[in-house]
């Protein structure tokens, strides 16, 4: 099997290096490559982007499982874990001096200067993995927030029992055809403008979010809320009181995260100041952000909703009024999704390309750019390369989103495995490696503690992702969803609840829960299904 190291000799290994080494007038920087202009406010943008996406809006769900108390210290601590280990990695960036050192372009060049061996693949196929897979994640999301356009229209126009089905498909075509546009911007140094871009449209479907969840408990619309969250044999059985509270809680482990594309984007900064001193206060300021925003749309969504929260109180039609305003914030997080998908995929492109470069330095296809005039955008230079793997790769996203409209549970999954080695594990032993942290003091027995909490929580909600990946696969037909059968059987409209209450009683028993946990209500209902619509779904029920 072929490892993942990468070398650093290699100046123009990195797509976008070969235009400034042909141009010895540029100023470089103390490593050759072109002069970085970064600064903390755009570091803080490309932060807000990976952090804040469509999510925050599912924060109100997340808090209805664990309740008001667990809820909100479980976003605070998370938040403080977050930024903390991010202000070890960034020391990280130069090695061995944090200031002075020799600069790593990518993670795994940071824990090949630190810890070295077998940590570097496992860095690579825990930083890739989840990169790859937030992609594919955001081509789903992205297509969710515009058919929401379409059906707030509709449900506006016919009333909110309608039918209002909608396929998913020509929009995530759509979406994959500009990112294919946009994936030919060289590197990460190119992409301020499309980060803070991508920020600006987080805080406004955030801060709509927010403001329509305010109205709502300001109209005396207020849901029932717990201290404990959703009420076993009330709102939930017992069972999915656990694997909910486990989701959740990685959910908002996981919704601050941003490990796998922080050496990247600390690579974009100029070194005066030092680059760790101002990607810490980016980090700062991006934490800070995002949590005051989590807490907002997390609690004001709660007391709106209670504990029939949605999932996304956007795209899940928390709200349906007015229609105008829920078009234009599912139109912001579109577009937000747009930029965040580059921030995430850059660095899946630098390594191919970095590898690419090395391994075959003398191939024209593969290190030649070309050299074009673009009306409006002035000289863009084109590599033929770039072009065609970043297009294939575009494309390969594009159809694995469509062949597995459920990803987003896969995600969950690969959002635990990748959580604790990133965001925790390798930061926390690097910094003890760099600083070297005597082994048994009190420091290095509440560092080793707090790695051991996250992994604990990154296995429970694990645990929590396959239990909601079971009930997805229990409906699953490529390229054909549960909104595909609506179309041909509109009535089942009427019965996505009870739908989804059958795969979760199901789940509970194929899981060996007691069978007194499913209440004698639910097992009426689950009966009344079958009964009432066996001969109206047909072949799907079966």
């Amino acid at each position: 099997m072929k490892s993942f190291n990468t070398e650093q000799e290699h100046p123009a290994a990195e797509s976008g290096d070969i235009y400034a080494e042909s141009n010895p007038t540029k100023n470089m920087d103390d490593d050759g490559r072109e002069k970085r202009t970064g600064t903390w406010l755009t570091a803080s943008a490309h932060i807000i982007t990976a952090v804040i996406g469509s999510g925050v809006l599912s924060l109100s769900w997340a808090i209805a499982q664990l309740g008001w108390i667990a809820g909100l210290l479980i976003l605070v601590i998370f938040s403080f874990i977050t930024y903390f280990t991010s202000t070890m990695l960034a020391d990280c960036y130069r090695a061995p001096d944090p200031v002075t050192g020799k600069r790593n372009y990518t993670y795994m060049d940071v824990v090949r200067a630190y810890l070295g061996g077998r940590k570097v693949q496992l860095c690579g196929v825990a930083q890739y993995g989840n990169l790859i897979g937030i992609t594919v994640g955001y081509t789903i999301t992205a297509s969710i927030s515009l058919v929401a356009i379409g059906k707030a229209n509709c449900f506006h126009d016919k009333g909110h029992h309608a039918d209002c089905t909608l396929s998913s498909y020509p929009y995530m075509a759509a979406f994959g055809i500009i990112q294919i546009i946009l994936s030919q911007i060289p590197n990460f140094h190119k992409l301020s403008f499309l980060s803070i871009m991508a920020a600006v449209m987080s805080f406004t479907y955030a801060t709509i979010g927010i403001g329509l969840a305010m109205a709502t408990v300001a109209g005396g619309k207020v849901g029932k809320t717990n201290m404990t969250g959703t009420v076993v044999g009330v709102d939930v059985t017992a069972t999915q009181k656990i694997w909910r509270s486990f989701q959740a809680v990685g959910d908002i482990a996981f919704a601050y995260a941003y490990a796998t594309v922080l050496i990247e984007i600390q690579d974009t900064l100029k070194s005066s100041p030092a680059e760790n001193k101002s990607m810490k206060r980016a980090s700062l300021v991006g934490v800070s952000t995002t949590t005051f925003f989590y807490i907002l749309c997390g609690c004001f969504g709660y007391a709106a909703f209670g504990n029939k929260a949605p999932g996304d109180f956007l795209t899940d039609f928390g709200f349906y009024e007015p229609f105008w305003l829920i078009d234009f914030a599912n139109a912001c997080i579109a577009f937000h999704l747009i930029g965040a998908y580059q921030v995430f995929a850059q660095p899946i492109f630098q390594f191919v390309e970095k590898r690419c470069n090395r391994n075959w330095p003398d191939n024209k296809f593969i290190t030649y750019e070309y050299s074009v005039n673009i009306h409006f955008l002035g000289k863009f230079n084109i590599s033929i390369f770039r072009l065609v793997w970043r297009t294939a790769y575009v494309v390969i996203t594009t159809v694995v989103a469509m062949i597995f409209p459920f990803f987003n549970a896969i995600l969950g999954l690969i959002g635990a495995a990748s959580f604790w080695p990133l965001t925790v594990y390798f930061p926390v032993e690097m910094h003890i490696a760099q600083t070297k942290v005597k082994k048994y003091s009190p420091r290095w027995i509440g560092l080793k503690v707090m790695c051991w909490v996250c992994l604990i929580v990154s296995l429970l909600a694990a645990a929590g992702s396959i239990a909601g990946l079971i009930s997805s696969v229990k409906t699953y037909k490529p390229f054909r969803t549960i909104h595909d059968v609506q179309v041909e059987h509109p009535n089942l409209t009427k019965v996505e609840t009870e739908l989804e209450l059958v795969a979760d009683v199901e789940i509970e028993l194929e899981l060996g829960a007691d069978v007194e946990v499913v209440t004698e209500l639910e097992a009426e209902m689950v009966v009344q299904f079958w009964q009432d619509w066996k001969l109206e779904i047909g072949e799907f029920a079966e």
